[in-house]
């Protein structure tokens, strides 16, 4: 398989970027997206030129760092698949463009690599649990129903990616915020800082420069581990529980 890459380069974050045009043969349908840049890579390696940037680690579907928009979409075509996960056997030959996520929120340092560390600062916000409960509990001391526990694995299903925010009108992360915020507000042991949590989440959210959620669902649509809608509601409802009453922090 043939195909001529058009990827965002980008030196820098105080450089102006633009997309440079790559011919890459000899592709087998197997590769995963990756390794096809890999491939890329190589060839300029080789070439003597500046190999491409992109962000990588587990290429399994779990660590949420290979964010590439590709032809236009949050991590290609495939749905709930990350970008590491996709094939090129998903592709005809042909044009395939490549560019990093597009939001005021993550700044591009090189090539395909943005700063993400705005998510990182929402959890510092308030993603974590701080009540005291004193010994470590038994594991089965707590009963958890079985619904509560579902919602909340599935919220905990978030990788973090950020592909919410690039696929959003907005450049909203609120199905992000709101899946951090339902994973821990679901569970008991979440439930006494539960209104505070949301509003600290949603507080920095904004802080970060994000834009407002208009339930548009592109982020939900490219979500690679299909978080669902609803949970923005979830933290709406939270956050409003906290504006009418005490943010309940101990």
């Amino acid at each position: 398989m043939n195909f001529t890459l058009r990827i965002w380069r980008q030196h820098d974050a105080d450089t102006p970027g633009r997309m440079v045009t790559y011919p890459v043969e000899g592709i087998t349908p197997d590769m995963s997206f990756l390794e096809m840049l890999d491939v890329l890579n190589e060839q300029l390696a080789a070439a003597g030129d500046e190999p491409v940037a992109f962000d990588h680690d587990c290429r399994e579907g779990i660590c949420g760092m290979c964010s590439l928009v590709i032809n236009g979409i949050a991590h290609g075509p495939q749905a709930l698949t990350t970008a590491c996960q996709l094939y090129m056997r998903h592709f005809r030959e042909g044009v395939i463009d490549v560019e990093p996520w597009r939001s005021e929120s993550f700044p591009v340092l090189r090539d395909l690599i943005v700063d993400r560390s705005a998510l990182d600062r929402i959890i510092q916000a308030g993603g974590y649990i701080s009540a005291p409960t004193g010994a470590a509990p038994d594991a089965a001391a707590v009963l958890v129903p079985k619904e509560d526990a579902d919602r909340a694995f599935d919220a905990a299903t978030c990788i973090g990616c950020g592909a919410c925010v690039a696929a959003c009108p907005n450049g909203c992360a609120m199905l992000f915020t709101g899946a951090k915020a339902t994973h821990l507000g679901t569970l008991p042991q979440g439930q006494p800082e539960r209104s505070w949590r949301a509003l600290a989440l949603i507080t920095q959210h904004d802080a970060e420069g994000f834009g407002g959620c208009t339930q548009i669902g592109e982020c939900t649509a490219v979500c690679p581990v299909g978080i669902p809608l609803d949970m923005i509601s979830r933290l709406n409802a939270d956050v409003l529980s906290a504006l009418r009453g005490t943010p309940g922090r101990p």
